[in-house]
């Protein structure tokens, strides 16, 4: 019998729900709207993030290829960059408009599980695993996310095995990136950020089962780059062919 509470394919689902919800939101009302209700649109939208550095941390420990596995995450990034861009009015080219939101989280994704093969890695010494997660972070600063992605990955999986060190590592970072928002984009979408703590009591809930269907993963891949091209079908019937958020 599978465990009480939720399994992974789960709180995949749930994940993808408030982000699409949440990106729907931002091409429809865009511009950093102050309704309440929009604002508590917004605020589960933050629920989406931790999912997925949770579960591509977990994704570290079970598979059989880790190598295979960046692969396909970067592979990725090449068409959810693409969706990503479109679906927000930002310039394919990066840095044309600003060094924010140039490309979507996959490409930190992506970055955060090489970091976290990095710093549990027997081969490096402490100060290059230092310098290479370093150098990862500033090459995910562009993305959804930013660097936060990276670091909070690495905290969720070094200390896997230790939710309350997991979830504290994870919001220490986010309270930087929280700070960093509101001084740089926008103050109250800046505590907006700190919303990802809703995730934790599901998170605490996972039971460590995969899930019936054994196609969610491929699933995920098709379902992020397509609902991002409907949300910039809808910004382009909508607002015309102009940036939505900041980066475009």
């Amino acid at each position: 019998m599978a465990e009480k509470g939720w399994n992974a394919g789960q709180l995949k689902v749930l994940a993808m729900v408030v982000m699409t919800l949440d990106h729907l939101t931002s091409v429809i009302f865009p511009n950093y709207p102050r309704d309440p209700w929009l604002l508590l649109i917004h605020a589960a939208g933050r629920m989406a993030a931790p999912i997925f550095w949770f579960f591509v941390a977990e994704g570290y420990h079970h598979t059989r290829d880790r190598r295979r596995y960046a692969g396909r995450l970067f592979a990725f990034a090449v068409p959810s960059h693409f969706a990503y861009n479109f679906a927000f009015g930002i310039p394919f080219l990066p840095f044309r408009t600003s060094v924010f939101n140039q490309t979507s989280v996959i490409w930190a994704l992506a970055w955060g599980l090489v970091a976290l093969c990095v710093r549990q890695s027997g081969r490096f010494r402490e100060w290059q695993k230092t310098a290479l997660i370093l150098a990862m972070t500033a090459a995910a600063f562009c993305a959804d996310w930013s660097s936060i992605a990276v670091l909070a990955i690495v905290e969720i999986g070094r200390h896997r095995g230790d939710f309350r060190r997991q979830m504290t590592g994870m919001m220490l970072w986010v309270a930087l990136y929280a700070l960093v928002y509101a001084l740089f984009i926008d103050p109250v979408y800046g505590v907006l950020q700190l919303c990802v703590a809703l995730t934790i009591p599901l998170l605490k809930r996972y039971n460590g089962e995969k899930g019936s269907w054994k196609g969610m993963k491929w699933f995920f891949y098709l379902y992020y780059p397509l609902h991002l091209v409907l949300c910039g079908l809808i910004r382009l019937g909508l607002h015309g062919n102009v940036g939505v958020m900041i980066g475009g």
